[in-house]
């Protein structure tokens, strides 16, 4: 982070981030002004109720128009970022915002890096480096059942599809769906999140009251629902080989329960229990795979309608786990570490299907809508969370895990890989009751975010797949432009900080930090040019730094090279056309001696 500083006024993006209050549960654990004071906007800002223009693009938010967006009821707006700088090297003053040091917007020559890893550093001192022990006997009753509201308002289902089951119950049939209360100015007051099989009681944009509640589930199973209507047909359903038979002694009725491939002989391993639902024809209009574990509870023969449960999987609740807090937490999101079992997201938005298994791995296909088919493969010791015919989204959750950073940015994009280490890294934080503000995250982010691989080269030196600079790539791409030729189109690159300090233009910096022969030996074997942009370089060779009133010094000194050198060569054209006027005026003088 040491050579990040404000070398310029604006870069005139109109790229930024959305910013929303932070709600979790019912409670508002940030509100919308705390995120916002201080930051440019990255777009005009109007008012949701008159439509007048209350911010321009760039403007700098201050109390008074954090005020003003309270006043017209704003509940979300796009703001600048240090992830979405396009200055080349440093960053603008717009999009960092305002220096928090002193109430006003940041002066160039600020060294923003060192002030956001310090700001980030000194209260991780304050940060336990123990991990928190999760589960057992209590988790399982804490486990959340229900959704009940705490304020009166709308509520708006957010990415939540449901099927209506005859009763007239709505059932959540998709994964990361969100109920959202809104009171009668727009603005979100609750946020709850609702799993796959949560029975609703409310629509879309119904009126709900305090204490009401609007969704309920059981925590402790997970259902497969079928979302048509048919009569129920097994397929693969052998018992003593892919199923075994329960009787319930209280009750008498009987259910199947899928066994184990593993717990098989021979080739019954590769039997899938299925669940077909069919037509009056006997024609297949929904097939459920049927996972280990699960409990089938309905039987051969019978009548099923929309949104009834075919059968529950147990959930894995009451496993003991140790979560990573306070400091180890911080460091492996800066880090950008992969978990031992990440969360696997969906490479495509599609519809699922199971392909042919092999030995330790399932085949997971996911046809999109122009047909294509997207294959993964998942290890079979993991429980994968999605069902045959199932639509999902690119970079949903497919099996459960902690998320991996560099999954996130891959499948999701830019801005949800910066809500997600914020958010993550100031929950940390939060819990010690320490206050960060976000720019420093995203200063940080962005130094993840440095280098870029081609995807294609173009007319470029570089070959498919390299990593570089994004500022060196950026350098050459306009130089080919400007001469017409095919620049090189890339895809961002994550890396965690102490990979992107070695991996930075600088032999001179990523020397004195670690591996010191590796880096001196690369570079002079690459015949490396440092150009000392950075703060640290220069402190090392001895020179003025640039930053503060050094920044200027070198800026000046550059200025006067350029100058010198346009002289240079004025002169230098001066003298040739004197020459070339001297031959001219010899020339006929010549011819007349001959």
């Amino acid at each position: 982070c040491q050579d990040l500083v404000v070398t310029e006024a604006d870069c005139e993006t109109t790229n930024g981030i959305l910013r929303e209050a932070i709600v979790q549960g019912g409670e508002v654990v940030i509100p919308l002004k705390d995120r916002i004071l201080g930051r440019s906007v990255s777009e005009d800002v109007v008012s949701p109720s008159d439509g007048t223009k209350l911010f321009s693009a760039g403007q700098m938010i201050d109390e008074s128009g954090v005020k003003l967006l309270e006043e017209h009821n704003v509940n979300h707006l796009k703001v600048r970022s240090a992830v979405t700088c396009e200055t080349r090297y440093g960053i603008c003053a717009t999009c960092y915002g305002r220096d928090l040091a002193r109430g006003h917007l940041v002066s160039r020559g600020e060294a923003v890096g060192v002030m956001a890893a310090q700001s980030i550093g000194e209260p991780g001192t304050q940060l336990t480096m123990r991990t928190f022990h999760i589960g057992g006997a209590a988790s399982r009753i804490a486990a959340a059942s229900r959704v009940e509201v705490k304020n009166q308002g709308t509520v708006s289902w957010v990415g939540v599809r449901a099927v209506k089951r005859d009763d007239g119950c709505n059932i959540v049939v998709s994964r990361s769906g969100e109920l959202v209360i809104h009171d009668q100015h727009g603005i979100d007051r609750e946020r709850h999140r609702v799993p796959y099989g949560a029975e609703l009681t409310i629509s879309d944009a119904d009126q709900v009251e305090s204490g009401q509640v609007i969704a309920s589930w059981d925590p402790h199973t997970h259902p497969i629902i079928s979302e048509v209507s048919g009569k129920v047909r097994f397929e693969n359903l052998v018992e003593g080989v892919s199923v075994t038979e329960q009787i319930d002694d209280l009750t008498g009725s009987s259910t199947y329960l899928v066994m184990d491939p593993k717990s098989r002989r021979g080739a019954t391993s590769d039997i899938k229990p299925t669940v077909e639902l069919v037509d009056g024809r006997n024609k297949v209009k929904a097939q459920h795979q049927m996972p280990p574990g699960a409990s089938i509870v309905v039987s051969v023969g019978t009548k099923v309608g929309v949104g009834e449960v075919l059968a529950r999987i147990p959930q894995e609740s009451s496993k003991t786990r140790d979560i990573t807090g306070g400091l180890p937490r911080v460091a492996e999101l800066f880090e950008a570490r992969k978990a031992k079992e990440p969360a696997i997201l969906a490479a495509a938005t599609g519809v699922i299907s199971f392909g042919k298994e092999v030995k330790t791995k399932t085949r997971l296909e996911i046809t999109d809508e122009s047909g294509e088919l997207h294959e993964m493969s998942i290890p079979k010791d993991r429980q994968i969370s999605v069902f045959d015919g199932e639509t999902v989204e690119k970079g949903d959750v497919i099996v459960e895990g902690p998320l991996a950073a560099v999954d996130v940015l891959e499948l999701r994009g830019l801005e949800p890989l910066t809500d997600y280490i914020v958010s993550e890294v100031q929950e940390v934080y939060r819990l010690q009751g320490v206050k960060i503000n976000d720019k420093h995250i995203e200063v940080i982010i962005r130094q993840m975010l440095r280098r870029v691989r081609i995807v294609e080269s173009g007319d470029t030196r570089y070959l498919e797949g390299d990593q570089v600079e994004r500022s060196a790539l950026l350098q050459e791409n306009d130089a080919l432009k400007a001469e017409g030729k095919t620049p090189a189109t890339f895809a961002p690159v994550l890396l965690g900080i102490t990979k992107a300090s070695l991996s930075t233009d600088s032999f001179i910096s990523a020397a004195s930090f670690q591996e010191t022969t590796r880096v001196l030996t690369e570079a002079s074997m690459q015949g490396k040019v440092d150009h000392l942009r950075g703060l640290k370089e220069n402190v090392i060779v001895g020179r003025l730094i640039p930053a503060g009133t050094g920044l200027a010094h070198h800026e000046d000194r550059r200025r006067r090279r350029q100058e010198q050198a346009q002289e240079e060569t004025e002169i230098e054209e001066l003298a040739i056309l004197e020459n070339l006027t001297e031959e001219a005026k010899s020339e006929p003088a010549e011819a007349v001696q001959g």
